[in-house]
This record gives structure tokens, sequence and C-alpha cells, in this order.
């Protein structure tokens, strides 16, 4: 079978990420993008536009579908780039593709794998710390690589296997990528900072900064602790012992190195979009009320978002 010597790869709700990856992978793999009829239009035209670290051209061949109709039988992984909150709604879209297959999750927030985990058996966790932007219709840049790529599985018998397998893909391509024994810590431990300062960033239309504040390190000093008593209940090992310890690690190392930067959540919010505050902070307010653990800082911040969403048009 072709799809043995040079893989099939879907990537869902392509934006900046999956047309970066897109555009990386159709290299080694046959690639088909689920993106927006925009970006589609451009790339259908003359190809994806690609600057920065991971090389500037114009890459050909990518296939782009608007709609599950458009993908071919022969699919051998699926990657979900989408934003947290179009999860279900694209895994519903594109239910009888992913079924059966391996579905990796390179989405921002916790929560997003237990969703795909209702249409297929094999799915794998990841992060990814690389700057991605959209300059504009089928166009990306890539800014940085901080550190590599991590997967690792999530769940479904057959997913250690199809790990390595799109590990050897995705290295092969020249991506840095590295297998994660422990996935969900990974994903909880990125989720730490979008928690502690995202929510916080929106309300407040004030960059990373803001959260050395006086008037605001209590604030995000609670969330965090809450976080990590939900953690614990949930058998998370987060790489920092105790929520002290990440707090340090927060306001001497994360906060100081974003403090110029507005966060997705603001921009969101600017635009009327809907956040991912319900895989954030909200989501620990869930976890914690199923374990019995008060969280009213998680709660309170997660239920101004939602009415900031509600409300677009209030100053």
């Amino acid at each position: 079978m072709e799809s043995l010597q040079r893989p099939v790869i879907l990537i869902l709700g392509a934006g900046a990420v999956g047309l970066s990856l897109a555009g990386k992978l159709r290299s080694v793999a046959t690639v088909y993008a689920a993106c927006r009829p925009v970006h589609a239009g451009a790339i259908r035209e003359r190809g994806l536009v690609m600057e920065g670290v991971w090389g500037t051209g114009t890459v050909d061949g990518i296939g782009c579908v608007t709609g599950s109709g458009e993908v071919p039988p022969a699919v051998d992984f699926v990657i979900v780039t989408a934003k947290g909150t179009d999860t279900r709604a694209i895994c519903e879209e594109y239910a009888g593709v992913i079924q059966g297959r391996p579905v990796a999750s390179l989405q921002n927030g916790i929560g997003n794998e237990e969703v795909i985990a209702r249409y297929t058996d094999i799915v794998i966790g990841g992060t990814v710390t690389t700057n991605f932007s959209v300059v504009g219709p089928g166009h990306v840049r890539v800014l940085s690589e901080s550190a590599p790529m991590h997967l690792g599985v999530w769940s479904g018998d057959g997913s250690a296997a199809a790990l390595d397998r799109l590990i050897g893909v995705i290295r092969s391509a020249g991506i840095p990528v590295e297998a994660d024994s422990d996935i969900r810590s990974g994903k909880w431990a990125k989720a730490l900072l979008n928690i502690a300062v995202n929510p916080i960033c929106a309300l407040l239309r004030a960059p990373v900064g803001v959260a050395a504040d006086g008037e605001i390190r209590e604030t995000v000093a609670a969330l965090i602790r809450e976080t990590f008593a939900v953690a614990g209940a949930e058998g998370v090992r987060l790489p920092w012992a105790t929520a002290d310890d990440y707090l340090a690690h927060l306001f001497t190392v994360q906060v100081p190195d974003f403090a110029a930067v507005y966060p997705s959540m603001y921009y969101d919010l600017r635009r009327g979009r809907r956040t991912e505050i319900d895989l954030l902070n909200g989501y620990i307010a869930r976890l914690g009320e199923r374990h019995g653990i008060a969280t009213p800082h998680n709660r309170c911040i997660a239920g101004l978002v939602r009415y900031a969403e509600a409300h677009p048009d209030r100053p």
C-alpha cells in the first residue's frame, strides 16, 4: 500500500499550528488539512506560504478540505489542532474518518483528549511550544521553537505502536519531537500558566506582566493552589512538588519572560469569540466539584470570563 511508504495524515482545525505542521510534514507524507475556506482557496491557488525557523518558501501539494466528504478513504493518522472550543464539533463532523484511526491532539487546555476518546480508541496526547502565527490567507510564520514537541499515549490498545510510528514520521520531517511517558502531566504542566494568567489578562485587558502586581498575585496564587489540589485528586504528577514551588517558577521565570505578551484569551474576548475557559479554569472547577474540592477562585474567574463572552458589547 502507498500509505505504508508515504503515510497519509489528516489535520483537523488547521489554523496557525495545523497549517505550519502541514507545510513541514508535506515533505514526508501525503497531507490533507481541514481549514477555513479563506485558507483553502489561497493554498489551492498558489500553495502554502511559510516563513521562519521551519523554512521559508511555498509548499505545494497540500490537500485542503472543507468537509468530511472531501477526505480520502486511506488516512493513517489524524492530528487535531483545532481550538478546544471546536473539538467536539469537529470530531462529530469527521467521526467517520476518526473512528478506528490513531488521533493525536496538539491543542491547548486540558480535556480535549477525553472528547476525542469518545470517537476513537487510539488517542495520543501532545504539547507543542513552538510560536506559530497566521500572516494572511494560506500564509504562516513559525517565529521560534523553544522546546521539542511531546507526544504520549493517552488511551487505547495499539496506541504505543501508533505513537512510535507517528513520532518517526514527524522526526523524519525535521521537527524535534520526544515521547512522553506521562503526557497527562505534560498537558497539565503546560496549562498551569494559562490557568494562572490568561483569564486575568483577558478581563483586565492587560499583558502577562500584570500577574506580578501586588493586587493580583494573591488571586493568581489561589488559582494555582486550587489547581494543584485538584491535580492531586486526579492522580496527576506535576513537575513541581507543591503549588508554592510552581508559583516561584511562575513569578521568577514565566511572568518576566512573557511580561509584554497578551494571551490568546485577551484577543478572543476583544474579537467576540468563545474562549477556552472551560478547558482551563472551568475544567478545574468541574473536577473540583467531582472530588469535593472547593475551587472558588477558579469558579469565579470562569464565570467572569463567560459573562464577558456573552456581553462582547460591554466596555
